[in-house]
């Protein structure tokens, strides 16, 4: 029988039991999407890298229309872009985005990551136990983050956070389109109000830029959005999660907090969903892992999985903040490898180095089976993370 996903999850830590199976079998796997339609999903952490930099596989289809997909969402369901122009039009978006996420443009904006750090953290000390972690730390950081980044206002979070959950749906199509639309046409009203008053931020040195349109600024500053904070929210929860639930690898931050930047790569690694990830189409013909994928075929390049193979991490499962695991997958590889890791990484940092060394005492608030997973999106994450100190 063919498989399905997604797959079951014993727990939010625990990689799902279908995909640990599937992975004692093999590398590739012929599975069924969440909307029924056949997909190739590839576990092996040696392919999945090797497809990722495999420039065969893209993310637009010769005819979208009528393309396999993984799931509901307009942004990560199905097809994306202009099958001619792809590999074009991915060059060009790289090449207009990296100059503004670069180690030492993150470096120099480390110290006001910090502060916006502190400034959570004192509210959440006054605010006394319980709290919840997610809603404190977790979700308005990141958002901090790139709203200043970006030159985003702050005060629109509630609204732009709407639209950025609706298109990430993976259930419903018809919201996700909504809140597409609704997030472009955000992104063009920015673009208008920097052009008429720029600023000191990613935006408004986009609009300086000779030969790009206020339509391309707009799409570009939304991706940025979209993926400055989602994944970000989702990490810190689940990193914290991680931490709250092994108390042997918090005390080893509190007694040296130069483990911090090894931990954060730990706890990239560790989360093993099984959501498939982002939808690829072959180009061509390919052979991996002993199948032949063909020209058109719907693949799914499961990282997590990936990052969770043995021949490559020993005991994958075991989250061990003194493990080399920058090696790890979660940022993609090659030509797909996360403009936004610097960015990201940087965040990781920041935030478990300060709430470690300031809540020494942080523990679960709930038994960690009572906690819950977003399953109606693609990045996932927990609802909430009840904590006391």
């Amino acid at each position: 029988m063919t498989v399905q996903l997604p797959f079951d999850q014993t727990g939010p830590l625990q990689v799902p039991p279908t995909l640990r199976a599937l992975q004692d079998e093999g590398t590739v796997h012929r599975i069924r999407t969440r909307v029924g339609d056949d997909a190739w999903l590839v576990t092996g952490y040696e392919e999945v890298r090797r497809l990722l930099a495999d420039d065969r596989l893209g993310r637009s289809h010769p005819d979208p229309d009528n393309a396999a997909r993984s799931g509901e969402s307009a942004l990560f369901g199905g097809p994306l872009g202009n099958y001619d122009t792809e590999k074009t039009d991915h060059a060009r978006m790289r090449s207009l985005l990296q100059p503004h996420f670069t180690p030492g443009r993150m470096r120099a904006f480390r110290g006001r990551v910090e502060a916006l750090t502190a400034r959570l953290l004192d509210d959440l000390k006054q605010q006394g136990p319980p709290a919840d972690l997610n809603a404190t730390l977790a979700l308005p950081l990141p958002i901090l983050v790139i709203c200043e980044l970006l030159g985003v206002p702050y005060e629109e979070r509630t609204q732009f956070r709407a639209w950025t959950q609706a298109a990430a749906d993976v259930l419903d199509r018809a919201r996700s389109e909504q809140g597409l639309g609704n997030l472009f046409a955000y992104g063009q009203k920015l673009v208008a109000r920097k052009r008429r008053e720029p600023g000191d931020d990613v935006i408004s040195r986009l609009c300086a830029n000779d030969g790009v349109g206020d339509d391309e600024i707009a799409m570009l500053s939304m991706a940025l959005l979209f993926a400055g904070h989602e994944t970000t929210v989702v990490q810190i929860g689940m990193g914290a999660l991680l931490l709250l639930t092994s108390a042997d690898q918090w005390r080893l931050l509190l007694g040296d907090p130069g483990l911090i930047p090894g931990a954060v790569e730990e706890i990239m690694r560790v989360p093993g969903k099984g959501g498939g990830g982002i939808p690829r189409y072959a180009h061509t013909d390919i052979e991996i892992g002993g199948v032949t994928i063909r020209a058109g075929d719907l693949v799914m390049l499961d990282n997590g999985a990936a990052n969770h193979d043995e021949a490559v991490f020993a005991d994958p499962n075991r989250f061990d903040v003194t493990r080399r695991a920058t090696a790890h997958l979660t940022f993609g590889h090659g030509v797909r490898y996360c403009i936004g890791a610097p960015l990201a990484r940087m965040e990781l940092q920041v935030a478990f180095g300060q709430l470690v060394s300031r809540f020494p005492d942080m523990r679960l608030a709930v038994p960690v089976e009572d906690l819950r997973v977003r399953s109606d999106v693609l990045t996932g994450g927990l609802i909430e993370l009840p904590v006391t100190w």
